[in-house]
């Protein structure tokens, strides 16, 4: 969660905490449901929505603050999880 701009990869994590990729894969996903990237892209959004509140980033600026590359997939994805796209959602909570 540290660096959500470059995570480590699978094989790189499960070396830091001393298990096999597969046991990582297979014990996170039932402790929370879902894959460690799943994961891992919930939570850049969930940091989104909550930069987003705040008013003090654009759109553009949240999505590169948690870690996505393309404002084009940061909308899609944020609009898939939320049901609305981030400027809405950010104009929508400014009148709140």
């Amino acid at each position: 969660m540290q660096n959500l701009h470059n995570p480590p990869s699978l094989v790189t994590l499960a070396q830091q905490v001393n298990l096999s990729d597969y046991t990582l894969k297979r014990g996170f996903r039932q402790v929370f449901g879902k894959t460690v990237f799943g994961y891992l892209h919930d939570y850049r959004l969930e940091q989104a929505r909550q930069l987003l509140e705040s008013g003090d980033m654009n759109v553009t600026e949240v999505g590169q603050a948690v870690g996505f590359a393309s404002r084009s997939y940061f909308a899609s994805a944020f609009k898939k999880k939320f049901g609305h796209n981030p400027k809405d959602y950010q104009q929508h909570k400014r009148f709140l």
